[in-house]
C-alpha cells in the first residue's frame, strides 16, 4: 500500500442477486507464527456456502516462495527490479499450470519497464466480470511480504482453488497482480485507463486486497459498493467478527482507479500504521497502541510479519465473495 492518502470517492452501486447470510468454514491452520494463535475448526458456520475451504498452508507457501525470491534479489520486489520479475514469473506458472489464460500488460514508471499480470478462467458470462486483484509490488525497503506478498497470495490460492474445484459460474472470472501500486496505483491505473468504457461497464465488481495478514490486525471492510460489502460483512457475520469500515488505506490502493471510471469496488484490509485502539483490541486481541503492521514498508516485513488467523479468515473471505458475487 502506498502512502499518500486520496480523497474519498463516492460510492458505485452494484446490480445482482440478493445474496444470503452465509460463511465459508475456516480452514485447519498451521502451528506457530500467530500472536492471536492459529483459528479451530470450531469457527466454521452453520451456513455455508459452496465456497471451498482456502488452506493457510497453500498461501504460506506462496509466502515463502516470495520472500526467497526477494532474499536473492537484494531484499525486495520492486517494480523494475529482479524481484518483482521474478515474482510475476512464479505467479504466471502457477496460474498457467492450473489452466488460466494468462496476459502481461507492460507500461513505464519512474524509467522502469513494469508489468501487470491479467489471468482469466475459461467461460461465464463475458459481459458480467467480477474480478479479484492485488499488487505483487513491495517498497524497495523490504520483501513485502504482508504489503502485500499476503493479498498476492490469497488471491492466487483462491484462483487455483477455482481450477481445483473446476467451478464454472454464471458469470466470468478475472484476476490480476498490479505493478507499480507503491509508485502511485500506476500499474492498475494503467490497466483501467486502457479499458474502453464498454470494457470497464462489464465489469460487474472488482474486489481489492492490499495486506491482509498484519500482525496486530484489525477486520477491515470497504464501504464503497452496498453489495460487496454485505457480501464480506456477511461472511465475517458467520463467524462471530465484528468489522470495521477501512478508513485508513481509503483511496490509497489499487480500487481507486477503478472506482474513478464507475466500477463498483470492494475489498479487505488488516491495517498498516494506525495505532490499535483499546475498544478495537477488545474485539480482536492483539495490543493496544501499538500498529496493525509495525513492520508497514520496511525490511521487517517478512514472513514472521504475517498473523496465521487473520490471513486464513481473509483468504476464506476472498473465496466466499468470490463464489458469491459470480453465480
Amino acid at each position: 500500500m502506498r502512502l499518500p492518502r486520496s480523497l474519498k470517492l463516492p460510492r458505485s452501486p452494484l446490480s445482482g442477486r440478493a445474496l444470503t447470510a452465509g460463511a465459508v468454514a475456516v480452514a485447519t491452520l498451521m502451528a506457530g507464527g500467530s500472536a492471536a494463535g492459529a483459528a479451530s475448526a470450531a469457527e466454521r458456520p452453520a451456513a455455508v456456502a459452496d465456497a471451498p475451504d482456502i488452506p493457510v498452508a497453500n498461501v504460506k507457501a506462496h509466502l515463502a516462495q516470495l520472500q526467497s525470491i526477494a532474499t536473492a534479489n537484494g531484499g525486495n520486489r520492486a517494480h523494475g527490479r529482479p524481484g518483482y520479475q521474478a515474482s510475476l514469473d512464479y505467479v504466471r506458472a502457477e496460474l498457467d499450470a492450473a489452466g488460466f489464460t494468462t496476459s502481461l500488460q507492460e507500461f513505464t514508471a519512474s524509467g522502469r519497464t513494469g508489468y501487470n499480470l491479467i489471468a482469466d478462467w475459461p467461460g461465464g458470462d463475458a459481459d458480467q466480470v467480477v474480478m479479484s486483484g492485488a499488487h505483487l509490488d513491495s517498497v524497495t525497503s523490504g520483501p513485502g511480504i504482508n504489503d502485500n506478498g499476503s493479498g498476492s497470495s490469497a488471491v492466487l490460492e483462491t484462483a487455483l482453488a477455482v481450477a481445483r474445484s473446476g467451478y464454472q459460474p454464471t458469470k466470468h472470472l478475472r484476476f490480476a497482480w498490479w505493478g507499480a501500486e507503491e509508485l502511485g496505483l500506476v500499474g492498475s491505473s494503467h490497466y483501467v485507463d486502457s479499458l474502453g468504457s464498454a470494457d470497464r461497464e462489464k465489469i460487474s465488481g472488482y474486489l481489492n486486497f492490499d495486506m491482509i495478514g498484519s500482525p496486530n490486525p484489525g477486520y477491515f471492510v470497504y464501504d464503497d459498493d452496498p453489495t460487496i460489502e454485505k457480501t464480506f460483512k456477511d461472511y465475517f457475520a458467520g463467524l462471530g467478527i465484528t468489522t470495521e469500515i477501512e478508513t485508513e488505506g481509503d483511496g490509497r490502493s489499487d480500487h481507486a482507479p477503478f472506482k474513478n471510471a464507475g466500477v463498483p469496488v470492494g475489498g479487505l484490509f488488516s491495517g498498516a500504521d494506525y495505532r490499535k485502539t483499546s475498544a478495537q483490541a477488545a474485539e480482536w486481541g492483539g495490543t493496544v497502541g501499538e500498529p496493525f503492521d509495525p513492520c508497514y514498508h520496511s525490511s521487517c516485513d517478512t514472513t514472521a510479519n504475517v498473523d496465521d488467523t487473520a490471513l486464513d479468515r481473509n483468504s476464506d473471505a476472498i473465496a466466499y465473495a468470490v463464489w458469491e458475487l459470480s453465480q
